[in-house]
C-alpha cells in the first residue's frame, strides 16, 4: 500500500470512530420539540437578559419575539444598552410600546468597561443584576442575544425541561443565518464542527465530564449562577458560554440543544464575516496551545483532506487501494454531515463539499494563532481585549 493508501486507511478509521463513537454527535438529534409543564402547574417567573451594542437592525424583531411568548408566567425583559450610537435602546423601546408591553422591557445604558471584563460579559452582568432588583424571586435568567428570534413556544420549551429535568442550565444553538453562498458552505459546517468538539449527548450526560453552551440562548437557574459566582465568574472569557456551562455541570444537570425553528437574523457580511468570527477565538479555543495547534492541523488534514486527495490522486495514477478507500472515507463523511445539513434545509450531496469548508476553518484557525502570537488579542464590536 502507498503512503497516501495508508493516509487514506487511517482516514476511514478516524471516520469509523466518529460515526460509532463520539457519543454520535453527528445524528444532531439533541431537540426541545415538546413543552413540559412544570410541576403542579405553576410556571416560575423568568426575566430575559439582553447585552446590545449597535444592535437597531435586529434588536427591535429580538424584543418583539420575546413579548410574543406564549408563556403563562411572569416574563420581564431587562436591554443593557452598551454605548451604542445607531440607536438600539430607542429601536427596542418602540417595538415595546407599540406592544402595548412598555412596562415588560426595562432598559439600561451601560457603565464604562472595567478593566478585566469583556464587553458583553460587563453588560451581562449589568442586566442580571438590575433582574435582580426587579424580580428577586424570578427563579430563572434568560440569556440572550440581541439578534435572536425566538419562536412563541421557546421558553416554554426551555422553562420546561429545566423544571422537568432539574437542570440549572438549558441551551439553544439558534438557526444560524444560511443564505449566501458562503454561508450554506460554512454556517452548517460550524454547527457540524461545534458538535463534534463538544458532543451535545455527552454535554446532556451528567456522568460526563463534558460541558458547553450556546450563548446565543441560555437559560439559567438564577441560584444556580449565584453559587457559581455569578458573571463575574466568566468575566473576562472569550468563549464565555461555555466557561459557565463548565462552571455549572459539577453541581447540577445542563442541557444543550439544536433548534431549527429559534434564529439568529444576523448575516455574516459574506467570507470575511464568517472569518472574522472563527479567527476571533479558534486559538483560544485550543487554550492557546501550539502542540494542540498542530495535531489540530494535522487531524483536519486526515480527515477532511485526504479523502479528496486520494481520490483525485488514486484516479491519476490507478492507485485503486487508494481511491477505494478515500472514497469510503468521503462517503462516511458525507453520511456523518447529512443530518446538519438537512437542519439546514440542504441536500446531502452538499457533503461532499465538507473538505473544502475545512480547508476554510483550518486557515481561520492558523490566522487566530498567528495573531495571538504577534500580540494581538481578540477583538469584536470594536473593542479589542488583550492577549491572556
Amino acid at each position: 500500500m502507498t503512503p497516501l493508501g495508508a493516509a487514506a486507511l487511517a482516514s476511514v478509521l478516524g471516520w469509523l470512530y466518529l460515526l460509532l463513537g463520539r457519543s454520535a454527535f453527528w445524528r444532531a438529534d439533541q431537540r426541545l420539540e415538546v413543552i413540559l409543564p412544570p410541576a403542579y402547574g405553576i410556571w416560575p417567573a423568568v426575566v430575559v437578559v439582553i447585552p446590545a451594542r449597535d444592535e437597531a437592525p435586529y434588536v427591535g424583531a429580538a424584543v418583539a419575539s420575546l413579548l410574543r411568548q406564549d408563556y403563562p408566567g411572569s416574563l420581564r425583559i431587562v436591554l443593557v444598552d452598551d454605548g451604542s450610537t445607531d440607536g438600539t435602546a430607542e429601536a427596542a423601546r418602540t417595538v415595546a410600546r407599540e406592544a402595548g408591553a412598555g412596562d415588560r422591557l426595562t432598559l439600561v445604558e451601560s457603565a464604562p468597561l472595567p478593566p478585566g471584563w469583556t464587553g458583553k460579559m460587563w453588560s451581562v452582568a449589568q442586566g442580571v443584576a438590575r433582574a435582580r432588583e426587579l424580580a428577586p424571586d424570578a427563579t430563572y435568567l434568560l440569556l440572550t442575544d440581541a439578534d435572536v428570534v425566538h419562536q412563541s413556544g421557546n421558553l416554554g420549551r426551555l422553562v420546561g425541561k429545566a423544571e422537568a429535568n432539574q437542570l440549572d442550565l438549558v441551551s439553544l444553538m439558534v438557526r444560524l443565518h444560511c443564505v449566501g453562498a458562503a454561508e450554506r458552505l460554512l454556517i452548517p459546517a460550524f454547527v457540524f464542527f461545534f458538535q463534534k468538539l463538544y458532543p451535545f449527548p455527552a454535554v446532556n450526560d451528567r456522568r460526563a465530564r463534558t460541558a458547553a453552551a450556546a450563548g446565543g440562548c441560555m437559560l439559567v437557574r438564577a441560584e444556580a449562577l449565584a453559587r457559581a459566582g455569578g458573571i463575574e465568574a466568566v468575566k473576562g472569557e472569550l468563549i464565555d458560554d461555555c466557561a459557565l456551562a463548565r462552571r455549572l455541570k459539577p453541581a447540577g444537570g445542563i442541557w444543550l440543544g439544536l433548534s431549527g425553528r429559534t434564529r439568529s437574523i444576523r448575516p455574516y457580511d459574506g467570507l470575511a464575516g464568517i472569518w472574522r468570527m472563527v479567527a476571533r477565538t479558534a486559538f483560544t479555543q485550543l487554550r492557546h496551545s501550539l502542540p494542540l495547534l498542530a495535531l489540530s492541523v494535522v487531524g483536519m488534514v486526515l480527515v477532511y483532506l485526504v479523502p479528496p486527495l486520494a481520490v483525485a490522486r488514486g484516479l491519476w495514477t490507478a492507485d485503486w487501494p487508494a481511491l477505494a478507500l478515500g472514497l469510503l472515507a468521503w462517503a462516511l463523511m458525507a453520511r456523518a454531515y447529512a443530518p446538519t445539513l438537512a437542519l439546514y434545509g440542504q441536500p446531502w450531496p452538499r457533503g461532499l463539499l465538507l473538505p473544502a469548508a475545512a480547508v476554510f476553518y483550518l486557515l481561520m484557525t492558523l490566522e487566530s494563532a498567528w495573531r495571538h502570537l504577534r500580540g494581538q488579542g481578540g477583538g469584536w464590536k470594536g473593542r479589542t481585549y488583550p492577549r491572556p
